[in-house]
């Protein structure tokens, strides 16, 4: 009998062998293979646990990329700018400040994002909240279908629905991403890793579905989350190894599904280096920007290379900590909450020998393609380049940067629940409870921890307030509580709690130049407490220390000139001490010879402690800096009266009568 032909004369290919499938345990439920349900679960549960923060408002870094950005508050017209200059530019709206810390940041990708949403909904933190938690919970669903990419359920439908639920659920719940979602600016962190999840999901499908577009989309979503942060560059070690582990992908064809997210970088790395230069940056000597210097005979010093080592394998380990047990947790990790550590620590040991053990173990899997294995390698990768090891980054630490690092971890974990719960062959869905209810029990946990954490984002005065019990030895969380209630302190009515207030603030900020002697913001605030207390001597010493510091500090410049004028209007004033007053104004005259109410309130103070020709001196100044005030006119009269000379003074009285008919009257 002859072969059936095609239109086209050839012979249709013989269809391939179905793959064999698993057989389902006894018993099995059917929502335990509904893709789309468990996809909706682990979005809700991302987005609920965070609804409790809806109510918030903006706090920490959100002033940087939102409130104070100059261009993100343009909306849509501020895009351009977002798009010209680094991160910091906006905020700070001077070039350079790029340099803060090593390397520059350029991330515009979610700054276009908060510039739409204040297009249309102005300076919202509802929006921003909400937004964040909505990406949050679709990077949970995003987790979940790459894992089910990976661990094909055709192939083991028990173990790859239980590791691809359990991975997302763990991942969703973990309370260390609480700076991340919590924090409107921590997007950063959130979109970087929906990004780059989403780019390796679409080329997988491309690969197994031999669909050249999806390798393009791959590619297009990758930049997007490139310039939302920088880290997501890691996924360009992750893409290869991904298709290594879980694919029989010849090496031609990882190189090829690897190119579009090489592309992508290139990129990436151009438009950067277009915006902020190609150099790192050199490496910040202020404390706040660089954790690696400690204070010897009176001057910061760089870590020794063994002391800056052993403090990043101690936080290398503290990160493990988070992981595994998230308690407690802070928002600041700065100087010197994390101090300098030497390899004489047991901890710095146990960390080193735990990375140890995940470095051998990730090895020996690369050849057994050990899913674990890879779940190592993608936190190591992804930790890595924000670990300080290959560049520092400005910090000890921060638990946002374990925000990509932890869906490597969330996978470990639920590989390890996997194989420790289910030894045995499973037949019966019941012998599948004990990994269900550890599961849940842990999932519970993490989202209790959570749902109570959250409120602690309320603002800044309450995020300080509570990381401060955590974090006591932060020289910038003792500055940062120190300026909240200052601030709190302006808004009191109440004259006692008013002082109650500023006398804790100066002693939060006493505490933070302790722990940083050449803290010159800390100084600034100090000296602000002082002067609000009424305690002059302190205040002008305190900003001098800061102009010590930086003679260039113009903030405590002004302040300190401020202080002077207004000690010395209290002085004489409320004190009724002339001599001290005068030496206030005197030292306030020379820093500003030009500003009309210091020479006013010499001419003041001169005239009432008798010295005639002195107030007739500094009145006189006053009307040749304010020739269309009456009240100058006025006073340089009255001194010339009082000096004897009553035809000037009363030629003058008149021209303060021509420029206010009512000056007598008002004056008297």
């Amino acid at each position: 009998m002859a072969k059936k032909q095609t239109k086209a004369g050839k012979t249709p290919p013989v269809p391939a062998a179905p793959r064999s499938v698993s057989p389902l345990p006894l018993g099995t439920p059917g929502w335990v293979l509904h893709e789309r349900l468990h996809a909706w679960v682990v979005f809700v549960l991302g987005a609920l646990l965070y609804a409790n923060t809806l109510g918030h408002d903006f706090a920490q870094d959100d002033a940087i990329v939102i409130t104070d950005n100059m261009f993100t508050t343009q909306g849509a017209t501020g895009i351009p700018g977002i798009l010209q200059y680094d991160t910091f530019y906006g905020f700070f709206k001077e070039a350079g400040k790029a340099n803060l810390v090593a390397g520059g940041r350029y991330r515009p990708f979610t700054l276009i994002l908060f510039a739409i949403e204040y297009q249309f909904f102005g300076q919202n933190a509802f929006i921003g909240h909400l937004v964040n938690a909505v990406l949050y919970g679709l990077t949970g669903a995003v987790l979940y279908w790459l894992l089910l990419q990976l661990i094909r359920p055709k192939q083991d439908p028990v173990q790859a629905y239980f590791i691809a639920i359990a991975a997302s659920l763990l991942f969703v719940a973990h309370p260390v991403h609480t700076e991340a979602v919590a924090n409107i600016k921590g997007r950063d962190e959130i979109v970087a890793l929906l990004g780059s999840l989403g780019a390796l999901y679409f080329s997988l499908r491309a690969y197994f579905n031999r669909n050249n577009r999806g390798s393009f989309i791959a590619g297009g979503i990758f930049i997007a989350a490139l310039l939302s942060k920088e880290n997501a560059i890691t996924f360009v070690a992750i893409v290869p190894l991904t298709y290594w582990f879980f694919t029989k992908a010849t090496a031609r064809q990882i190189a090829r599904q690897t190119l579009p997210f090489i592309i992508a970088a290139v990129v990436f790395l151009v438009l950067r280096t277009s915006i902020i230069g190609t150099g790192t940056g050199t490496l910040p000597t202020e404390l706040m920007n660089n954790p690696f210097l400690k204070w010897e005979n009176g001057q910061y010093v760089p870590f020794t290379t063994a002391e800056r080592l052993a403090t990043v394998t101690f936080t290398l380990g503290k990160y493990l900590q988070l992981l595994v047990f998230p308690h407690p947790l802070t928002h600041d990790y700065y100087p010197r909450h994390i101090d300098l550590m030497t390899f004489g620590d047991w901890r710095v040991l146990l960390s080193l020998l735990a990375y140890i053990a995940l470095g051998v173990y990730a090895l020996l899997g690369l050849r057994r393609k050990d899913p674990v294995a890879y779940g190592i390698w993608f936190y190591l990768l992804t930790l890595s380049i924000v670990s300080n090891i290959v560049f520092p980054i400005g910090t000890n630490m921060a638990e946002r940067l374990l925000f990509m690092p932890s869906a490597g971890f969330c996978m470990v974990m639920a590989i390890l629940l996997f194989r420790l719960t289910f030894r045995k062959k499973i037949t019966s869905f019941g012998q599948l409870y004990p990994g269900w209810i550890v599961l849940l029990l842990i999932t519970g946990f993490f989202s209790w921890k959570t749902i109570t954490r959250n409120p602690a984002w309320q603002d800044n005065f309450t995020l300080f307030t509570t990381d401060i019990n955590t974090s006591p030895n932060s020289a910038k969380l003792r500055n940062a509580i120190g300026g909240e209630l200052i601030a709190q302190a302006v808004k009191e009515q109440n004259e006692q709690r008013k002082n109650a207030i500023l006398t804790e603030a100066t002693g939060h900020l006493q505490e933070a130049v302790r722990i940083h002697p050449t803290y010159k913001n800390a100084c600034l605030l100090l000296g602000n407490a002082w002067h609000y207390l009424q305690r002059y001597d302190d205040a002008a010493t305190w900003y001098r220390q800061a102009l010590t510091l930086d003679p260039g500090y113009q903030d405590a410049y002004n302040n300190l000139y401020i202080t002077l004028q207004q000690a010395g209007r209290y002085y004489g004033e409320q004190r009724g001490d002339l001599p001290k007053a005068i030496a206030y104004l005197q030292q306030a005259y020379q820093m500003r010879s030009d500003d009309y109410e210091t020479l006013r309130l010499l001419g003041v103070a001169y005239g009432i402690s008798g010295d005639s020709q002195q107030a007739i001196t500094y009145f006189a100044k006053g009307v040749e800096l304010n020739p269309g005030s009456a009240d100058a006119w006025f006073d340089l009269g009255s001194a010339w009266h009082n000096a004897g000379n009553p035809g000037q003074g009363n030629e003058y009285i008149q021209k303060a009568i021509e420029l206010e008919p009512g000056i007598l009257q008002r004056r008297q």
